[in-house]
């Protein structure tokens, strides 16, 4: 990937970020960037592809992210899977909107908008809940919790849990609401 073209989607991720993806026009991406409208165009052939180009990234940023975090052998399977909903809450609940999910912040709006916006980012919440899943089946095994007759559905339903509660928190500025999200899935998730 080229300077130029990874300097606008950053420039564009911390904008879509802050303000949502219809909110952020051209003009302002290219100012903030400081990269005139050609060379956009050279990297990108709309700002639906641009967009498309900003969640791909986004979602294969976060997967690797969530392997780490799944794929640490210092923690227990059960450790592994509250270390990733700790670190949602403490992204989701801070101040900071850069750090917060994209999934979060433009599920319902691009959903209707773009299809192939929306592909991207349902391929990407397919792919969180499978590792999820997976995740929550070793922890099973490994005895850190009692084993789930369906962790595929586990998963589904805890990021849906923390899918909601990201919202919720968004609405009322409070992290309430994913702190009863962390307390929920600590019942959900019993030790052995």
């Amino acid at each position: 990937m080229t300077d130029a073209r990874t300097h606008i989607l950053d420039t564009g991720r911390r904008l879509v970020a802050q303000r949502g993806y219809t909110a952020v026009g051209l003009g302002q991406l290219l100012a903030e960037a400081q990269v005139p409208k050609g060379s956009f165009y050279h990297y990108f052939t709309s700002k639906e592809g641009y967009g498309c180009a900003l969640l791909d990234r986004y979602v294969r940023t976060y997967e690797c992210d969530l392997a780490a975090t799944l794929d640490n052998d210092a923690l227990a399977g059960r450790d592994k899977v509250l270390a990733y909903f700790a670190d949602w809450q403490a992204r989701q609940g801070g101040s900071d909107a850069e750090s917060k999910c994209l999934i979060v912040k433009l599920a319902a709006e691009i959903s209707d908008l773009s299809p192939d916006m929306r592909t991207i980012l349902q391929d990407g919440v397919t792919a969180i809940i499978g590792k999820l899943s997976r995740a929550l089946d070793v922890a099973g095994r490994d005895g850190s919790m009692r084993a789930l007759d369906d962790p595929d559905a586990m998963a589904t339903s805890l990021y849906q849990l923390w899918l909601g509660a990201s919202l919720m928190a968004h609405l009322s500025h409070d992290g309430a609401p994913l702190g009863d999200a962390m307390t929920r899935t600590r019942a959900l998730l019993p030790q052995s």
